[in-house]
């Protein structure tokens, strides 16, 4: 049917021409005629206007999606390689007072990881320590991470060659922003000892809201020749021996926001590799630790780090030197607060004592307290003074001093 605004319209243009043309009306028929054939014209000139809409709207889809891959591109890189490698690394310049009286760049870490897909990544470090690698020299190349990374499902996920032990707080995030006091504690390094890294399997993941685990079985420590001395049982994957393996399991609770405790169990049926002397010495580790945080005012928070671990090892010579047990611990208050936009500073003290001859009846405990300042003037870039004041069981090796250090990461 002819819509009424239509047909009302073509009459009015007819009756128009009619009276210009007042000589040459139309009949009825005539004007059906007209009326007629204007409705095809509209009818023609909106089915041009229908397909000229959905070109227009097709072509608009078009450059919408073409926008769209110019915008990823431009996020992603121009190939895949830029668009899944990620950079980035860790350094700390320190200068250490009393005895000591030096100043070192302990450590330039490059971090590189790759993601393959959604589903598996890549993860690296590259770490240069004492700036100076050469003969006589103190300095060191290592490889301190080298591992690929698979999701097994959501909460589940895999990870195969080299990595960190997961035990304690600093062997798993020892960045320098990361933690209080220039050095890292001393119970962290000789009793756990961190870093260390092992070649292994490692399977991580959430069991259910509050808690998390890692399973890893991997190369273990090898003390034959070192007197049991844990620190320098590690071989850092360097034509390490491997036979006997190592298992190392960790429990994570997090039911509180601010509030983690975790505690780690590592068993290894043999600490010196089947050497000849203590065949099959076997040593456990057990470790607990709790990092909480809680915020105390809008700039202002508290933070507490507490520490226990110790070996129990099997062996005739182990039990001779007293190194058949060797524990530490260490308890660490902090307060930190906003002084500034993107700037903070926090205080700390932290009392530590370790023991790497705990199993004789020699007096053989060291004990450190120290007290100090970070300040961030980025959350990724630190400046740190502490001062240590030591109570060893051997004197001799007390050193009394300041440090300062500078550290970042990105």
């Amino acid at each position: 049917m002819v819509k009424t605004g239509t047909a009302a319209l073509t009459i009015a243009m007819v009756f128009t021409s009619s009276s210009v043309f007042a000589d040459q009306i139309p009949s009825k028929q005539e004007m059906w005629k007209i009326i007629l054939q204007q409705q095809k014209q509209i009818k023609r000139l909106e089915d041009i206007a229908g397909i000229s809409n959905k070109k227009i709207a097709e072509n608009r889809e078009k450059i919408d999606a073409t926008g769209d891959m110019l915008e990823q591109v431009s996020q992603k890189g121009s190939s895949s390689q830029s668009a899944h490698t990620t950079v980035g690394g860790y350094a700390e310049l320190h200068y250490n007072g009393g005895k000591a009286d030096q100043i070192d760049l302990h450590r330039f870490v490059v971090f590189l990881s790759h993601e393959f897909s959604d589903k598996i990544r890549f993860f690296s470090e590259f770490e240069v320590e004492h700036n100076t690698v050469e003969e006589g020299a103190a300095g060191a190349v290592e490889v301190e991470q080298a591992f690929v990374e698979m999701d097994l499902n959501d909460r589940n996920k895999l990870s195969v060659g080299l990595q960190l032990i997961p035990v304690g707080i600093l062997n798993d995030t020892h960045e320098p922003p990361t933690f209080y006091g220039v050095e890292r504690n001393q119970v962290e390094k000789n009793i756990i000892p961190t870093t260390w890294w092992e070649a292994g399997v490692r399977l991580s993941g959430d069991l259910g809201e509050n808690f998390g685990y890692d399973f890893m079985i991997h190369s273990g420590l090898d003390t034959s020749g070192q007197g049991y001395k844990i620190r320098k049982g590690r071989n850092n994957v360097s034509e390490a021996p491997w036979k006997n393996s190592a298992f190392t399991a960790r429990l994570s609770w997090h039911g509180i926001p601010g509030i983690k405790i975790a505690a780690s169990f590592q068993y290894q049926d043999d600490i010196t590799q089947s050497s000849l002397v203590d065949k099959n010495a076997s040593a456990t580790l057990f470790e607990i630790h709790t990092d909480s945080k809680r915020a105390i005012s809008e700039k202002g928070s508290i933070a507490l780090r507490a520490l226990f671990a110790q070996w129990n090892i099997q062996g005739y010579s182990a039990r001779m030197s007293g190194r058949n047990i060797q524990r530490g611990w260490y308890v660490e208050p902090s307060y930190k607060i906003t002084i500034d936009a993107g700037q903070t500073i926090g205080f700390f003290s932290r009392y530590s004592q370790w023991d790497n001859e705990a199993g004789d009846n020699i007096n053989s405990t060291s004990r450190r307290t120290s007290i100090g300042v970070n300040y961030w003037p980025h959350e990724n870039v630190v400046v740190k003074l502490d001062y240590q004041i030591d109570n060893f069981a051997k004197s001799g090796a007390e050193d009394n001093r300041i440090n300062l250090g500078l550290g970042l990461q990105f």
